[in-house]
């Protein structure tokens, strides 16, 4: 399942986020959404869990949570199959 993280905070990195999602279960990928000019992050990212009942924790467990002062926001990701 490939989930959308919205409100980064811009210093959170991608390993930081790959380490709070695999607590949750198996991470797949993990993309950091990047500025291409500035290579600064963009406040958002995706997050794939090949099984749907750790994404679904993970999903439940961190939306709303507060990461690096800076509430996210944690749902599915629209697919072009959906």
């Amino acid at each position: 399942m490939k989930l959308l993280i919205r409100n980064l905070a811009r210093s959170t990195t991608e390993t930081e986020l790959q380490a709070l999602f695999a607590a949750h279960g198996t991470v797949q990928f993990c993309n950091l959404v990047l500025d291409k000019k500035s290579g600064d992050s963009k406040g958002f990212a995706f997050v794939e869990m090949p099984k749907a009942g750790e994404a679904k924790a993970a999903m439940k467990n961190l939306n709303g949570r507060a990461i690096d002062g800076k509430i996210i926001r944690v749902k599915k990701a629209a697919t072009n199959a959906d």
